[in-house]
C-alpha cells in the first residue's frame, strides 16, 4: 500500500469529505503565524450506525454530511453533525479515505495528547466499523496494518509508540475502539514491518 503525492492512499476508494481544515493552520504558531499540518500522531476510533448494525452505509454518509437524521431513530442527535476520519475501514476490511492525509480531519473533537490540546491537529484519524462493546474482524485487523504501516513509512514523526485509541485523548467523553480492539494484532506485527522496511 502506497501513500501518493496527494497524500492519499492509491488503489483506495476516495469519497471527498468537507469536514477538515486546509493544510496550512495555526499549529504552536504565534499568534498570526501559520503552520502546516504535521501528522503526529494516529487515532483509533470505531463507529456503526445503528449501534451495532453494520453495512449500512450511514457511517460513510455522515462523514460527507449526506446522512438524513429522519432515516432511524437514533441519528436525530446527528442532526448537522460535522465529523470525518481520514479513513474508515469497514467489516470486511475494505478501505475507504475521507481526507488527504495532509489535512486535518475532524475526527478527534474535544482532546488533549501529552498536554497539547486539539488532536486534529496533529493527528489522522483511522474509524473502524464497530462498537467499543463487541470484538472486531480479523480483516480489520490486517486493513488496519495495511494503513498504519503506509503512514509509518510516509510520515517519520509517525511509528507504533504514536498511535493511541480516541479514548485515550477525550477520557471520559469517549470509550472508543474500547477493550475488544486488541492492540498487539496492530502494535506488535507494525513494529516488525518497520524495522524491515524503515529506511
Amino acid at each position: 500500500m502506497v501513500i501518493d503525492s496527494a497524500h492519499c492512499l492509491r488503489n483506495i476508494k476516495w469519497r471527498a469529505s468537507q469536514h477538515c481544515d486546509t493544510p496550512q493552520i495555526n499549529v504552536g504558531c504565534e499568534a498570526g503565524q501559520q503552520g502546516v499540518f504535521q501528522c503526529e500522531l494516529i487515532v483509533v476510533h470505531c463507529v456503526s450506525l445503528p449501534v451495532g448494525k453494520y453495512g449500512t452505509g450511514a457511517p460513510g454518509r455522515l462523514f460527507t454530511g449526506t446522512l438524513d437524521p429522519m432515516t432511524h431513530e437514533s441519528f436525530s442527535s446527528l442532526a448537522g453533525l460535522r465529523v470525518a476520519p481520514h479513513v474508515f475501514i469497514d467489516r470486511n476490511g475494505q478501505i475507504e479515505q475521507f481526507v488527504p492525509f495532509d489535512r486535518p480531519a475532524w475526527h478527534a473533537g474535544e482532546s488533549q495528547w501529552m498536554n497539547r490540546k486539539g488532536c486534529n491537529r496533529f493527528s489522522l484519524g483511522i474509524e473502524l466499523e464497530g462498537t467499543w462493546e463487541s470484538p472486531f474482524a480479523e480483516a480489520q485487523y490486517d486493513a488496519v496494518l495495511e494503513v498504519c504501516t503506509a503512514l509509518c513509512l510516509r510520515y517519520p514523526g509517525l511509528g507504533p509508540n504514536a498511535i493511541v485509541g480516541h479514548q485515550e485523548i477525550a477520557p471520559g467523553r469517549k470509550q472508543d475502539p474500547g477493550p475488544y480492539f486488541e492492540w498487539m494484532r496492530l502494535l506488535a506485527p507494525l513494529h516488525r514491518k518497520l524495522i524491515r522496511d524503515r529506511p
